[in-house]
């Protein structure tokens, strides 16, 4: 019998060796994140290798249990352990019974886009996307193109801390060595970017340097790579396009070639952010409302899907309204999102993450940050003599900040949004104010997005992947009132003790 895993062992130790550690927190609601660490690190270890070969045994399990063929695509991001973290999951799920297909080297969308290549129904990609190096985790799916939600993170956790496995022989293993040429060819087999345009391709040391820059040479544009040359130390930044100093860096970049946009690409590739042929960043929601008025205009009427951290010109832009185009607001977190275009069939759906989902004609439903940065790519040869700047101004104007990040730790944040949620909502009921004016709307589908008057609007949530809050908050009106707003919603965290400091702020 394998044994239990364990919530916390003693690194350098026989137990530590002997034993699975599997800390509980990794769960999260969307996909699972543990600090795996690196040599010299000073925080204690939450995973260890025979911790991964309990979570594959624990999701091969699941997979039977949900009536699911045991098939599965793994593939890894290029972080000095995830391959050792990979084969230890393999080792895992062959336990359990799966045939597993190893793709290798790989961003998040092509073990997404060899699950429909292979005819495979499962995934499981070993990658921490963007975060810092020491981190490590597991994008799961059992039903292309979706990834597991809380439902079925809930029931992994649970199945793989009771160690109650389900373990089988006729296991087996595959590498496909060709699945990233199958990728490429997939993205480039169609017609070229009419448009003559140079492109900073950012890659910030991450995965998507050894596919992105390639793909968009194939497609006719003239790429500048940055930060290509695979590190995962991340030297200069972390690959984040949320993050303002990967898109500072390209923004530098963009000026001193004279390029006509920087796409940057996450650890991953399954985001994308941009600037414009200025340097001036483009929040990714601003570029999701870009998109749907291209998209409608080619495509008819369409339906998006938008999360709650994204910009209110969705439902209030004139010509979005004008073309026919319908938006659902839904709970920021690519599972969450990619399931709500699958459910309601959208044309796309944006995060103000960068992750972005497009349906038939244009995609397959999962995020893929090169989609994306060929969806723009495709938007600016659809508008000639139009620049990437000239088209963003035809939004109408709002202020909207950055996504702020309040450190508070995973076993309390979610009880700290309640409280939040709780207290705006006693506040409306009280007719008292936030920012100066009354509540007009209080969105909790995740979190609490608090309405004013005016419009303008600030979010509070649970991140779902780091011991953080999430914070947002926009102005159709002016940057003075997205500064009100920041500050009423920054007091009424600071009701907490809990809540830490900013990862940046206004």
């Amino acid at each position: 019998m394998y044994p239990k895993p364990r919530p916390s062992l003693q690194p350098n130790t026989a137990a530590f060796e002997s034993l699975p550690l599997v800390k509980p927190t990794g769960f999260r609601e969307y996909d699972a994140r543990w600090w795996f660490g690196h040599p010299g690190s000073p925080k204690p270890p939450e995973l260890n290798l025979m911790g991964v070969q309990a979570l594959g045994m624990g999701l091969g399990t699941l997979l039977g249990r949900m009536g699911v063929k045991r098939e599965i695509v793994t593939g890894h991001d290029f972080r000095s352990y995830s391959s050792a973290i990979k084969y230890a999951l393999v080792t895992g799920l062959m336990a359990a019974g799966c045939r597993v297909h190893d793709i290798g080297l790989a961003m998040s969308p092509m073990s997404y886009f060899a699950q429909f290549a292979l005819d495979v129904p499962a995934v499981a990609m070993v990658t921490a996307s963007h975060n810092d190096n020491g981190w490590t985790g597991v994008k799961m799916g059992a039903e292309r193109p979706v990834t597991f939600g809380p439902d079925e993170m809930g029931q992994l956790r649970d199945l793989v801390l009771a160690g109650d496995f389900e373990l089988r022989e006729g296991g087996s293993y595959v590498f496909v060595p060709d699945l990233p040429a199958r990728y490429m060819a997939d993205l480039t087999n169609r017609r070229k970017i009419g448009r003559k345009l140079k492109v900073v391709a950012a890659c910030g040391n991450g995965t998507a340097g050894a596919f992105a820059p390639q793909i968009l040479e194939a497609l006719g544009c003239e790429v500048v790579p940055l930060d290509v040359e695979l590190d995962h130390t991340f030297p200069r930044y972390n690959p984040n396009p949320e993050d303002m100093e990967m898109l500072h860096a390209m923004a530098v970049a963009v000026k001193e070639h004279g390029a006509d946009v920087g796409l940057g690409f996450d650890g991953d590739g399954d985001r994308c952010g941009v600037v414009d042929e200025r340097g001036h960043e483009i929040f990714a929601d601003k570029i999701g409302a870009m998109l749907a008025r291209d998209l409608t205009r080619v495509h008819g009427p369409s339906q998006f899907v938008v999360d709650v951290k994204s910009t209110g010109l969705f439902l209030t832009d004139p010509v979005l309204k004008e073309l026919g185009a319908k938006t659902d607001y839904w709970k920021t977190g690519h599972s969450y999102i990619k399931r709500r275009v699958k459910e309601l069939n959208a044309l796309a759906g944006f995060e103000k993450s960068g992750h972005f989902f497009f349906n038939a004609p244009v995609g397959r439903g999962y995020d893929d940050g090169v989609v994306t940065a060929i969806a723009v790519l495709d938007m600016l040869d659809r508008s000639p003599g139009k620049t990437m700047s000239e088209l963003y101004a035809e939004l109408p104007m709002t202020w909207g900040s950055p996504t702020m990040a309040p450190h508070c730790e995973d076993e309390v944040k979610y009880g700290v949004v309640d409280k939040v949620v709780r207290r705006f909502q006693e506040m409306k009921e009280k007719g008292e104010t936030v920012a100066g004016q009354t509540i007009r709307d209080l969105v909790t589908v995740n979190g609490v997005r608090v309405v004013s008057e005016d419009g303008t609007w600030g979010l509070v949530r649970a991140s779902s992947n780091k011991p953080e809050l999430v914070v947002v908050v926009e102005s159709p009106v002016s940057e003075a009132r997205l500064r009100e707003m920041f500050a009423a919603v920054d007091g009424v965290l600071r009701e907490n003790p809990e809540v830490g400091a900013y990862n940046q702020t206004l």
